[in-house]
């Protein structure tokens, strides 16, 4: 199976940030600094360590940038990096994730929640901040940013029974939350 060369309308200014330009990398970083730092804190779930890890992510891309193979948009690859540099700040705190086999949990019947939710977006952004980390970092990697619970374990290191539990549960507190 060939690998696949994805096209970046932005493969100019990568070539130039390849070469060491440090205007191409300030043009790189404008163009996309706003959407990583959204991904960093919903993540974080803190302005601060989003910078710091936005910041720590985009000097990571720039002197790594020769790693980058072009079988994703330069987009996406940086979205990793800022994801992994995210994680790591959470890890810095030490979060403590759940597993599901340390718990007995009631199932729950939630066909139908996903149309229930027609609510204002800053209500639903207020509550997922509200979550606890383990639950707002599933929740945003699985939801937010398109990641499937085989690929969450694999980022968190925990199982993806875990992902999914977390995930499960996250549904069910955002739901308590946004019904206050």
């Amino acid at each position: 199976m060939e690998a696949q060369v994805f096209y970046d309308i932005h493969q100019p200014i990568i070539e130039r940030c390849r070469l060491g330009d440090r205007k191409a990398q300030y043009e790189v970083y404008k163009l996309y600094s706003k959407a990583m730092f959204n991904v960093a804190i919903r993540i974080t779930n803190n302005y601060a360590e989003a910078e710091d890890a936005l910041q720590e992510a985009f000097l990571n891309a720039f002197q790594h940038i020769t790693n980058f193979k072009r079988d994703s948009t330069f987009g996406s690859w940086l979205k990793k990096i800022v994801i992994n540099q995210a994680l790591a700040v959470l890890r810095k705190r030490r979060v403590q994730w759940s597993s599901i086999e340390e718990h007995d949990f009631e199932e729950t019947n939630d066909s139908g929640d996903e149309e229930e939710m027609n609510f204002q977006i800053d209500t639903i952004r207020n509550a997922i901040q509200l979550l606890p980390e383990g639950y707002r970092v599933v929740l945003s990697l699985y939801l937010l940013e398109g990641y499937d619970h085989q690929e969450i374990a694999e980022i968190l290191n925990i199982s993806e029974s875990t992902s999914k539990s977390q995930y499960s549960r996250a549904k069910q507190k955002l739901m308590q939350l946004i019904k206050k």
